[in-house]
């Protein structure tokens, strides 16, 4: 085959019509192979056309690449400043375990715990893991998930020669008994003890099981029976109403209901109160309860904001030694920071808390439940027929008339419920008040030559004998 010397060159017109630049979204990730087309395109326009004022410049690589000129203009600075181009990170930020897993589950997995020592059983790892994992109602844990719950639960391994068992750490073993000691103790004086606690409901709130008629086959031969089929369970659960409330064994409290609409988009509805918006609903609430009462709340962060913080290592140096000054301590500046937490630890009294600080002002006292031990809280139980109305009553899935439904729900639930609700909180508490006889008991009968507690911390378990 011979080719020509000379050839014929296309015209114009017989060239192919470009395809128009196609537009890159607002807010789709824009990749390094997308940033190094702009950077060749920016450093080509500088060497053909030198003159080119800054702003053309940016027009021309936006219009030629597609990429919104905010995006180009954020590349090439950023090209200037450290030579390279990279993509943004991507990495999504998973949960942990610990933050998957929702406070009833873990109050649930507690129970099982404490379920094997009221059988007289030694619960183990494997024993406990085998089961929650034939709990359908318990979400399916592998055993390194599980042994990193059990360190947030405050468990730990009792060990005695080679038997091992899960017990719960003394701190908290100290916290629960002097919760129901002192509970018993107000309760005999005749303080009217009130119960606190913040839920959730999702618009789409919906009963999982429903009556079917199976008489009926098809939505045609509903219409031809003069039925319908009802609505449409939705699938998501839509927004969600973060909802405070507070009770005793009279009752809910007459305008204690405080039912907001939640604006994160957060697996914790905790995430939505502060210590800000929490203490204001309290203090709006404390001149509807009876004098000389008691308040009963979890351990929440915003339950808990501290009067006068104590320093930590995570201070700076400065501002310890100012706390320090404060107290009127003499410091050398020239002290490290670990010897000047040791000066704090010396002058540190009994840390105090906003809300405690709040309550005694009009002669109420705060009491707190230990982590993750929701049995002693009746008004669980009322937030569980609350949640049962709007479930059942939900049709619409619209914000404004759940809302309606909850309001509802709360009027529903009367004094003589929220006194059984009492009752049986009472026989729980009795319960844990026995828990530790039983463990003392069944840890006498092993082998007690020589004992060992191991802490469970984050860090997977590297011994075998359970």
């Amino acid at each position: 085959m011979q080719f020509s010397d000379e050839e014929d060159e296309p015209t114009a017109s017989a060239l192919p019509t470009p395809s128009p630049v196609k537009k890159n979204k607002a807010g789709k990730f824009v990749g390094t192979c997308q940033k190094t087309i702009i950077i060749n395109l920016y450093k080509k326009y500088l060497l053909q056309q030198p003159k080119m004022k800054y702003i053309d410049i940016m027009m021309s690589l936006s219009n030629d690449t597609g990429i919104g000129i905010t995006t180009v203009k954020r590349t090439i600075r950023d090209y200037r400043q450290k030579g390279v181009v990279c993509s943004p990170n991507k990495k999504k930020q998973r949960l942990t375990i610990i933050e998957k897993i929702e406070d009833f589950d873990k109050n649930a997995i507690r129970q099982k715990i404490h379920g094997f020592w009221y059988r007289h059983e030694i619960p183990t790892l494997s024993k406990v893991l085998v089961a929650i994992n034939e709990d359908s109602s318990l979400p399916t844990l592998s055993r390194t998930g599980l042994y990193r719950l059990l360190g947030d639960l405050n468990f730990e391994f009792t060990k005695r020669q080679r038997n091992s068992a899960l017990t719960e750490r003394e701190d908290l073993i100290r916290w629960r008994r002097k919760f129901i000691t002192n509970i018993r103790l107000y309760r005999s004086e005749g303080r009217t003890i009130y119960y606190l606690d913040e839920t959730w409901v999702n618009a789409g709130e919906c009963a999982n099981k429903v009556w079917v008629d199976k008489t009926v086959t098809s939505s045609r031969d509903a219409f031809l029976k003069g039925l319908t089929t009802g609505p449409k369970n939705p699938t998501g659960k839509g927004k969600r109403l973060i909802v405070v409330h507070i009770g005793s064994s009279n009752g809910f409290v007459e305008g204690g209901l405080l039912c907001f609409e939640s604006k994160k988009n957060t697996a914790d509805y905790h995430d939505e109160m502060n210590g800000d918006s929490f203490y204001d609903w309290f203090c709006g609430i404390l001149p509807l309860l009876d004098d000389n009462s008691i308040i009963v709340m979890d351990n929440a962060s915003y339950h808990s904001v501290k009067l006068d913080p104590a320093p930590t290592m995570a201070w700076k140096k400065n501002k310890i030694i100012q706390w320090l000054e404060d107290k009127n301590v003499v410091v050398d500046t020239k002290m490290i920071k670990l010897d000047l937490i040791d000066k704090v630890k010396e002058i540190r009294a009994t840390e105090k808390y906003v809300i405690d600080e709040k309550a005694m002002e009009t002669n109420k006292i705060v009491l707190r439940l230990p982590p993750y031990h929701c049995e002693l809280n009746p008004i669980e139980l009322a937030w569980s027929v609350v949640k049962n109305h709007v479930k059942q009553n939900n049709t619409t899935f619209k914000l404004n008339d759940v809302r309606q439904l909850l309001i509802d729900g709360v009027q529903r639930v009367t004094p003589e419920m929220w006194a059984n609700f009492v009752k049986h909180t009472i026989k729980e508490e009795d319960k844990m008040w026995g828990i530790e006889t039983i463990t003392d008991e069944m840890l006498d009968e092993l082998v007690p030559t020589s004992q060992h507690v191991l802490t469970i911390t984050g860090e997977t378990s590297t011994d075998s004998s359970d």
